[in-house]
């Protein structure tokens, strides 16, 4: 069996109904009007692309068939109509920007083969850009020529909109390849690259300092906008995070690519800041820092609006090389809930599933209802981590932050709620199996663990288990529990612990079974 679970007027893209991770347990092949268009798949989620607006189509898997209607595109404009060059050196920002405004409502800007040299692309509502197979945006190297995004505008009755943030603060960003400002119904679609160059230039270098007037751009960057999509594109070599939705709502990003070196700085993958509905389905990450980081400001912007990035779906997604895979925080302080992460494979992060916060995020940064299920992860250095002191920003390692004294729970104060953990497997661990560290005064509340394994690299490596002041690294550790309200074990194995398999300080409740 399988569901539709994108469609535009050019593509379209399905999951099979399945509990396998990321990998589908045999190879398939995919028929189109039974015309074979897809030989031997081995993910669970697959993608047509080059078809025609407002046709029936019949997709047949094995002895399962869809049928499925393409959307309809008033129209559909060529960028190369409009000037655009695509030989890598002509200037086609103004070529492929005049198209998108020229489009009419609900049609489509096809961008055909070639690489296009672009500053920074504003979409506009109910258009779809198609960024064809071997057709490249390409990212120029001069932040000088790049507009500036200011951190708010103040409209005519008082009201602001809140433009643009860096690290969960309102700041001044430089615009970014492709950026959305109060959109709708935006689809960008098709099998090319959108390649921001950032290792062609001097983004990466001074990567703490602003530089410009302005914090570095992110590859795709979305602002108060609602019900965008995403299908099949590739993002890579960004200067900062690759996709980055703001106060934004309903977006579906869809079988894509997220690739960025290893060792280049703040190059997360995924980051929706105080967003809801966000689908993050069959997406490849292999990038330098976390590879999905959801968050909701720091203090002022949590405290503020209270607005937590809410009801997300994490599902059939790889997530290779960075800092961590699903990571929640540490700017968070409007709020995370309704997270599910389902059906994804993570190979080589520092850390697997991770949580962090600290004091001083505030009483509105609030984690709870968060299930993790069906996950494989091999060679992770700690695969579970919930860290409540975490270090990191110029206050991080106050004692304020750091001290493990009762302090009076108020304002400032964070709460984490209820987490599910639940079958597993977790090969090739190196620091810990898991590292959960709650508050004096705010204690975890609950992690339930159910149907998991680890097991133990053989040569592992010493590594910080969480990022936390006074904190040793770490070799072949079990579960450490500290300041967590109720703990529950059932069927979890710990195969080769060089340390205790289970560890409990303040913990006022623990059950386990077999």
């Amino acid at each position: 069996m399988f569901k539709l679970i994108f469609k535009s007027a050019r593509s379209l893209s399905f999951e099979l109904v399945n509990t396998d991770i990321y990998y589908a347990k045999e190879a398939y092949d995919v028929y189109l009007d039974l015309e074979l268009k897809l030989k031997d798949v081995k993910t669970n989620v697959f993608s047509l692309y080059d078809l025609n607006p407002n046709q029936l189509y019949t997709i047949r898997v094995g002895e399962h068939e869809v049928k499925v209607t393409t959307l309809l595109a008033t129209t559909i404009v060529n960028v190369r109509d409009f000037g655009a060059k695509g030989d890598g050196k002509t200037d086609d920002t103004k070529a492929i920007q005049a198209a998108i405004h020229a489009c009419p409502k609900d049609g489509l800007v096809h961008i055909p083969k070639g690489v296009y040299s672009v500053l920074p692309l504003f979409l506009k509502s109910y258009t779809t850009i198609e960024i064809v197979k071997d057709a490249v945006l390409l990212g120029n190297t001069d932040r000088n020529l790049y507009p500036i995004l200011p951190a708010q505008i103040e409209k005519s009755d008082g009201s602001i909109l809140e433009l643009s943030s860096w690290e969960g603060i309102p700041a001044p960003t430089f615009a970014s390849t492709i950026t959305g400002i109060e959109v709708e119904h935006v689809k960008i679609i098709g099998e090319g690259i959108i390649d921001e160059n950032a290792h062609n230039s001097d983004w990466w270098v001074d990567h703490k300092v602003m530089r410009g007037g302005a914090w570095r751009p992110k590859g795709v960057f979305l602002s108060n906008s609602k019900h965008i999509g995403m299908h099949g594109v590739t993002v890579m070599n960004t200067p900062s995070w690759n996709l980055h939705p703001y106060f934004s709502s309903y977006i579906d990003l869809i079988d894509m690519k997220l690739i960025s070196p290893k060792d280049s700085p703040n190059t997360d993958g995924c980051n929706p800041e105080s967003c809801d509905h966000v689908n993050v389905i069959g997406v490849n990450f292999s990038v330098g820092d976390d590879c999905i980081a959801i968050k909701s400001g720091k203090y002022e912007m949590g405290m503020k609006y209270r607005k937590p990035t809410s009801n997300m779906v994490v599902r059939n997604c790889m997530m290779a090389y960075g800092h961590g895979a699903v990571v929640l925080g540490s700017e968070m302080s409007g709020g995370i809930k309704d997270l599910s992460v389902t059906q994804c494979y993570f190979k080589e992060t520092d850390r697997g599933l991770r949580i962090k916060t600290r004091r001083g995020r505030g009483e509105s940064a609030v984690i709870d209802g968060i299930v993790f299920e069906n996950v494989y992860m091999k060679d992770v250095l700690t695969p579970l981590v919930m860290n409540m002191y975490y270090y990191c920003d110029f206050d991080g390692k106050t004692e304020y932050v750091w001290s493990k004294e009762m302090h009076e729970v108020d304002e400032r104060t964070p709460y984490l709620g209820s987490f599910t953990f639940k079958n597993m497997v977790c090969e090739n661990v190196h620091a810990a199996a898991g590292f959960f560290y709650g508050l004096p005064e705010q204690p975890i509340k609950s992690i339930k663990l159910e149907n998991i394994k680890f097991t133990y690299a053989k040569n592992p490596k010493p590594e910080l288990p969480a990022m936390m002041s006074f904190l040793d690294p770490m070799t072949g550790e079990g579960l450490q529990f500290r300041y967590v309200d109720h703990v529950s074990l059932k069927n979890v194995k710990l195969e080769g612990p060089t340390g205790q398999p289970v560890l409990l300080e303040n913990v006022i409740d623990f059950k386990e079974e077999s």
